[in-house]
């Protein structure tokens, strides 16, 4: 496979994930809605703030809000390394920064290779699983990083009703 097709336009039919780890599971989120990936700084703490908002950083001049995914999904703490990076999105018109383990790569996944979520009892939101990506002997949880980031239980936007 040429890099110009991994890398560039996708395949027809096909949809580009920006693939990251978390513990031993990897994610796959739409590529169009990361803005940069960068190293994970010091951020500032907000009080009162949920345990999975580590705080904000100063972007550039725009305060951008950090989630720690690990603490989100409930994983064991995370070790922050020179592997953890910070994922900055752009969602619903805001820039959010996500914490994860490593970003691995981007894949391009047809129709075909992603399978539907799977379904489980109302006690587990899974809302924002898209479903599951296949390549190879790799699984990938799908994620509609949008639904999650502007969902009432993340806290990050403000409510239509506001």
């Amino acid at each position: 496979m040429s890099s110009e097709q991994r890398y560039g336009a996708p395949e027809a039919g096909g949809e580009e994930f920006l693939i990251f780890n978390l513990g031993q599971e990897q994610y796959g989120i739409d590529i169009l809605k990361v803005q940069e990936i960068r190293g994970y700084d010091a951020v500032t703490r907000v009080a009162n703030a949920p345990a999975f908002i580590k705080g904000v950083i100063n972007l550039r001049g725009v305060i951008v809000p950090i989630a720690d995914m690990r603490l989100k999904f409930e994983l064991e703490r995370a070790v922050y390394d020179d592997q953890t990076v910070v994922v900055v999105l752009n969602v619903a018109g805001r820039v959010v920064g996500i914490v994860v383990d490593g970003v691995s790569d981007v894949q391009t996944l047809t129709p075909e290779q992603i399978l539907p979520a799977p379904e489980f009892n109302s006690t587990l939101n899974t809302d924002y699983i898209t479903g599951i990506g296949t390549i190879d002997d790799r699984m990938l949880i799908l994620i509609d990083i949008e639904r999650l980031i502007t969902s009432e239980e993340m806290g990050l936007m403000e409510s239509a009703t506001a």
